[in-house]
């Protein structure tokens, strides 16, 4: 059982918002590791040089939300990533989910029915993980990401986009789709990985089946690439502060609960549906039935 805030109509359609202002006059950066690049370079003196670093990222395109789609616009921006490529547009995943029930204005404040909506809509396996997103939950998103696969992750937005702690009041999801690993130097064989050509203190691995170092005591640090629908570019945040983010998801903001408008929120609100919780998308795996 779901309950709903109460709704409020508006036929006037609403102003635009910063961040769509600044996405409108931008275009986002293409490629596998382009981003991901200048993001280091500019960050390079926050990276330990006695580590070994190695990035692994599959490009997701990007998408700037309107309203409060920043779920959808996830999972659509991974769906991009399907072995058969969909041509799935916003319009219809909007309508789906709500038709599903799943959403009123476009949130989602369940990760198991964005696991749903994934398999449904997007016809690719869906995995949920719960109960926490540290110990063996983190293995398996590093695991994930390492194979290229998308994972998506619900947070608390701060005013920069990256993840903060404000009790489930900025909830905003993100699409994770590559993962920066800092190992004790020579823990990686060097017939895994090739040094990038231009920041030689980082390195990539040479194929898809290079040896996954998530449960390795050799790591020490680990970084994600994410998107989310108010900005065109990839962020790199750290791991673990996405995690502690995460955990902490307890309630809708009280503004929300008050202005009015129609939300889904499912029974034991914001804490129950999103903390501790991500939903890991197998692009390659069709889902049948």
């Amino acid at each position: 059982m779901e309950t709903l805030v109460s709704e409020r109509k508006s036929s006037a359609p609403p102003p635009k918002k910063l961040y769509q202002i600044i996405a409108s006059n931008s275009s986002p950066v293409e490629g596998q590791y382009t981003e991901a690049r200048s993001l280091m370079k500019h960050k390079e003196s926050s990276f330990r040089k006695d580590l070994q670093w190695i990035l692994v990222n599959t490009y997701v395109p990007s998408l700037i939300q309107n309203g409060p789609q920043c779920g959808l616009v996830a999972l659509w921006m991974a769906a991009h990533l399907q072995q058969n490529k969909l041509d799935l547009d916003m319009k219809t995943l909007v309508q789906t989910a709500m038709n599903k029930e799943y959403t009123a204005q476009g949130e989602m404040f369940s990760a198991l029915n964005m696991t749903l909506l994934a398999e449904e809509a997007c016809g690719c396996k869906a995995e949920l993980l719960s109960g926490g997103l540290d110990g063996i939950n983190r293995e398996s998103i590093i695991r994930h990401l390492w194979r290229g696969q998308p994972v998506l992750i619900p947070y608390d937005e701060d005013f920069n986009h990256e993840p903060c702690q404000r009790s489930g009041h900025r909830a905003h999801w993100a699409v994770i789709s590559g993962v920066l690993v800092g190992l004790e130097q020579g823990s990686v064989s060097k017939e895994h990985i090739h040094p990038d050509p231009t920041l030689p203190w980082l390195h990539l691995t040479t194929s898809s089946s290079s040896p996954c170092p998530a449960g390795d005591p050799a790591l020490r640090e680990a970084y994600v690439l994410a998107k989310q629908g108010k900005s065109l570019r990839y962020q790199l945040w750290s791991l673990d502060c996405v995690i502690k983010s995460n955990e902490q998801l307890k309630s809708i903001d009280p503004q929300r609960v008050n202005d009015g408008t129609r939300y889904v929120v499912p029974e034991g609100g914001v804490e129950a549906g999103l903390a501790g919780q991500a939903v890991l998308l197998h692009t390659q795996t069709q889902q049948h039935g």
